[in-house]
């Protein structure tokens, strides 16, 4: 029988709530053994739990949400031959909705490795979409599969422009309700090219991400209804780092498709960390120093593994393996340059009103620094060479307003529109 997508959604939930519920046990439980070893009182065979009847309570409760959980699951399942017809209903009602989307994307963002360990109906899959229909997929296993969908497109360019969304994010936010039309709507328009979103699950490393999309956008490009002539990167936030991931490692697979790639564009993308997530393993460091206060880290930890790459801009397995990512640790990450043969364009905001030395350090667009969306390193190997006539700072700018921006829109018109037929492009 087909698995309702709402159906699905409930079984999701219904598992992380358990989830949740047995965590916030175990960390009371934390807390409460680590006041009685103060007074010299034993604790149970497992560091952090209790013993006695104390014990007993804490394992009764964990016992009985997890029965709970198994209920709620089988509840689900059993309802759902019953609400089959109801829900199909709901599914086929019309395209996904704008909401669901957004949930889906942030609690992937925030939870997205634990959902794909734990196989949880919530996670993302990556997937490349045109029109809002996907064309070419990947499963758990990382198979590719192309879509149907793909050859019955009624028509293409060979000019495709690639657009990567941030974290928490999904392919349905580069617009708003005051700019319907967003970035690849407008360069679609003006150029001739085909917009080609990427939904991914944003709380993965951002090297195992970049290493799928590597793959996937060689069967895209394998798989294209007419011959590729040029492909043209946009990534917003932490998709500009996977950009980059995606071109180390299709350079190490040596992919055909990288040799299309002309142009790659980053707009507030923390090329060398945000300071927000650096302060966040400040967090951890801060309530792991006592006893008292050590079991609240695990709150701090439940943020994803895509997040705390955000700690320095890791794009590379090589400089998350082998660590505790929760540890309090200098820059470890290997240098890594801008990739060859690729015009390479940044996009910084700052919510300033103009430029101003301080607000451009000190705020940015309210979560990346001027210094770190530019590329900007004091130290020389880690400085990416952007050339000084493809940077633009976007004033009275924040890091969302990016995805949207008028300005923004006029400066990708001019940076792309050589690229693609139609030669110089609009922005009236």
């Amino acid at each position: 029988m087909k698995k309702s997508r709402s159906t699905a959604d409930l079984r999701g939930l219904a598992r992380l709530a358990t989830e949740a519920t047995q965590n916030v046990t175990r960390i009371a439980e934390g807390v409460h053994q680590s006041v009685w070893s103060t007074l010299g009182m034993p604790g149970g065979e497992a560091p952090g739990t209790a013993r006695g009847i104390t014990g007993l309570v804490y394992r009764s409760v964990l016992d009985i949400t997890g029965a709970v959980g198994w209920g709620l699951d089988k509840a689900i399942g059993s309802l759902e031959s019953t609400l089959q017809p109801l829900l199909e209903a709901i599914d086929e009602a019309g395209p996904e909705s704008a909401q669901r989307a957004a949930m889906v994307a942030a609690l992937n963002g925030v939870l997205g490795d634990h959902l794909q360990a734990s196989g949880n109906t919530l996670q993302l899959f990556m997937t490349l979409r045109v029109e809002g229909e996907t064309v070419i997929s990947a499963d758990v296993d990382g198979n590719i599969a192309v879509h149907d969908a793909l050859a019955a497109l009624p028509a293409v360019s060979g000019h495709l422009v690639l657009m990567l969304h941030g974290l928490c994010m999904n392919d349905l936010q580069w617009r708003s309700s005051k700019y319907p039309q967003g970035h690849a709507d407008r360069l679609a328009a003006a150029n001739g090219c085909t917009p080609v979103h990427i939904r991914y699950n944003s709380g993965r490393h951002i090297s195992q991400n970049g290493r799928e999309l590597a793959n996937l956008l060689q069967a895209l490009v394998d798989a294209w209804p007419v011959p590729v002539e040029s492909v043209s990167i946009i990534g917003h936030s932490m998709g500009g780092l996977l950009a980059r991931s995606a071109f180390h490692y299709a350079a190490e697979a040596n992919l055909e498709w990288l040799a299309h790639c002309k142009a790659f564009v980053s707009l507030g993308t923390p090329h060398h960390g945000s300071p927000l997530e650096r302060a966040g393993n400040w967090v951890d460091v801060i309530l792991g120093s006592t006893r008292h206060t050590a079991p609240f880290a695990k709150l701090g930890q439940l943020r994803s593994a895509g997040i705390t790459d955000l700690r320095f801009g890791n794009i590379r397995d090589e400089d998350w393996q082998d660590r505790d990512r929760f540890e309090r640790s200098g820059d470890r990450r290997m240098a890594m340059p801008l990739p060859g043969n690729i015009t390479c364009y940044t996009i910084a905001a700052s919510t300033a009103p103009q430029a101003h030395a301080i607000s451009d350090r000190m705020l940015g667009d309210g979560l990346v620094p001027v210094a770190s969306a530019l590329g900007q390193h004091h130290e020389g190997e880690r400085h990416l060479e952007f050339e000084p006539d493809k940077q633009f700072i976007c004033y009275s700018c924040n890091h969302m307003q990016l995805l949207y921006h008028p300005k923004v829109t006029e400066k990708l018109l001019a940076w792309l529109a050589p690229l693609h037929a139609g030669g110089e492009a609009s922005v009236e």
